[in-house]
């Protein structure tokens, strides 16, 4: 039986409480060690995908990071089934995170559905855009997603005739919109050919890079010449 809206308030309440009751307090995100001289960016990992059940690599990608300090993992629809998202909360999360990860599978070139209301609603005129529309100002943002075509579907004479970068361009002129900054994004292509291996592989690969955009140890900030951040992580 579906959950009333009540039953969902209650449910992002818990797992709010039970975020906070793991992280540490402010200034102390992470011991000092080698990397210290470069400040922790905040992550925020929000997590699109209808049908958890069906999905092997992005749940796999997903467990692997939504535990590691200094991100806040969030399955949205699990927090938002009835699509009732709670704007304001959503908005504080924003301000209080440097860099926002929206992953989720590739449907018919786009994005599930939940990741365009959650834009509509949160996404607010003089909130993230706007004369007044300065919160969201220097944030970063990047894309984390998975096809099931191989890298070659999406070049001029692959099946997709475009690349991943141009299909998410609507992406990045709403973030250029909302005065932040687009990274290339995370992909992992040919997903229905992947074997138990190949996923543990690629989701330790994600744990590890979302670890150096933390620390920002590469220049992401200026990634001219990069396709995908997979590349320029290794670069």
């Amino acid at each position: 039986m579906p959950m009333n809206s009540q039953e969902n308030k209650q449910k992002r309440e818990s797992h709010r409480d039970l975020k906070q009751a793991n992280q540490k307090p402010p200034g102390q995100i992470r011991k000092q060690d080698h990397r210290a001289k470069n400040p922790a960016r905040r992550i925020l990992l929000m997590f699109f995908h209808p049908a958890t059940h069906k999905s092997r690599i992005n749940i796999a990608m997903f467990d692997a990071v939504k535990e590691e300090e200094g991100i806040t993992a969030r399955n949205m629809y699990d927090l938002y089934p009835d699509f009732q998202i709670e704007i304001e909360e959503e908005q504080a999360l924003l301000r209080q995170h440097d860099l926002i990860i929206w992953q989720h599978p590739f449907y018919w070139y786009n994005a599930p559905s939940l990741l365009k209301e959650w834009m509509d609603l949160v996404l607010e005129h003089n909130f993230a855009y706007g004369m007044k529309g300065h919160a969201l100002d220097g944030k970063q943002v990047m894309t984390a997603l998975t096809t099931g075509g191989q890298k070659e579907a999406y070049e001029p004479d692959g099946a997709g005739r475009f690349s991943i970068p141009e299909l998410l361009l609507p992406f990045r002129l709403s973030c250029q919109l909302c005065r932040m900054n687009y990274l290339p994004p995370w992909v992992v292509h040919g997903t229905h050919l992947l074997n138990q291996n190949d996923i543990k592989r690629l989701a330790q690969d994600y744990k590890q890079a979302l670890g150096k955009l933390r620390y920002a140890d590469l220049k992401v900030d200026k990634p001219e010449g990069h396709s995908y951040m997979n590349t320029l992580l290794k670069s």
